[in-house]
């Protein structure tokens, strides 16, 4: 059997200096992984944040039609909890971090007849993968807040 020294078989070929010969496989897991990792991270986390935020903007705009169109202040506190209740599960969201405020133009009782109603909705994302932990979740959470104006019924609080 012959054999050509033309080409010789890899075994056979001395390793020089700088040879990068199978480094390329390595060298391209190590750095997808050390690019992947973290925008699959930015990813998941952007996305938690965009929900959350979309079922704060939601839950604001909703509130401030319920209470706005509510005929009195005993229907309007209902419709608060009812409301806050539905964007809750519906987002996902926190109850405990759900902070709900009224505001009326011009100031005095809030809500009355003819007045514009200022409702904002606030709460914290925690970002994920983030242990409970001394309360770090609270340190890298997300404010995240909403506002909607809505004008009041001149009929309200009428029987």
């Amino acid at each position: 059997m012959l054999r050509s020294n033309r080409w010789p078989r890899r075994a056979d070929r001395p390793r020089r200096a700088g040879d990068d010969s199978g480094a390329a496989a390595l060298e391209f897991i190590l750095v997808g992984l050390l690019l992947l990792v973290p925008l699959v991270y930015l990813v998941v986390a952007l996305g938690q944040i965009q929900g959350q935020a979309l079922g704060v903007e939601t839950g604001a705009r909703h509130l401030a039609r319920a209470v706005s169109t509510a005929p009195d202040a005993a229907a309007a506190r209902d419709r608060v909890d009812r409301v806050v209740t539905a964007i809750v599960e519906e987002y996902g969201i926190d109850p405990s971090s759900v902070e709900v405020a009224l505001a009326c133009t011009p100031a005095g009782e809030c809500p009355r007849a003819g007045s514009t109603l200022m409702v904002t909705l606030r709460t914290a994302v925690p970002l994920p993968l983030v242990p409970p932990v001394l309360g770090l979740e609270r340190l890298v959470s997300v404010p995240v807040e909403a506002t909607s104006v809505q004008r009041v019924s001149r009929f309200w609080g009428e029987p």
